[in-house]
């Protein structure tokens, strides 16, 4: 009994001093990225989470009934029938505003990004830590079990139908091309994509 103690004494992980880092091989399952978020990082983030929200959904929805009537209204037009100017009020006003609203969402979290200063984010299969100037966030993977991949960012989304909390990982950030994939690798071990 006492031999076999000693025996996994011996294959323990060498303990590393505080402050020095871990040699590569250790570190194989951690991708780290840095960046300070911009208007388009967040366009492509809030575009992506457009595709999961049962709201964003709505809208298209009532975008595609606006327009149907505005195409009935359109044909009365030709036939010399009595237009309603509500429904183009409407397209006025509405189309403009489900088109431009992850553009103008996204300036309005810039601004909020932007006092938080550089953002570092560590993501491990444990989880994700984000650190930035002001503040420390811990997330597992509970608490954000999607994931949605465009062109420029990776969006970790919450589980609720609206899709209301999400962390944005922008592959701008990554020191490498293979931490991206690396990046990927660890997001499709431990989220669903969607």
């Amino acid at each position: 009994m006492v031999e076999d103690q000693g025996a996994a004494q011996q294959q323990e992980l060498p303990v590393q001093p505080q402050g020095h880092e871990q040699p590569q091989e250790y570190r194989a399952d951690t991708v780290e990225l840095e960046y300070r978020p911009t208007v388009a990082d967040l366009v492509s983030a809030l575009k992506a989470r457009r595709g999961v929200s049962k709201a964003a959904r709505r809208q298209y929805w009532a975008l595609g009934c606006l327009a149907l009537v505005a195409a009935v209204q359109g044909e009365r037009a030709m036939t010399g029938q009595e237009v309603s100017l509500y429904v183009v009020i409407w397209l006025v006003v509405f189309v403009p505003v489900v088109l431009l609203s992850p553009w103008l969402l996204a300036r309005q979290f810039h601004r909020l990004a932007v006092r938080q200063g550089t953002f570092r984010v560590t993501v491990t299969d444990a989880g994700v830590t984000v650190t930035t100037d002001n503040s420390t966030t811990a997330l597992n993977w509970v608490a954000q079990p999607r994931y949605r991949e465009t062109k420029d960012v990776f969006l970790m989304i919450s589980p609720d139908k609206n899709a209301v909390g999400f962390t944005m990982l922008p592959k701008r950030a990554a020191r490498t091309p293979e931490d991206i994939d690396r990046l990927r690798a660890i997001l499709d071990r431990n989220l669903t994509r969607v």
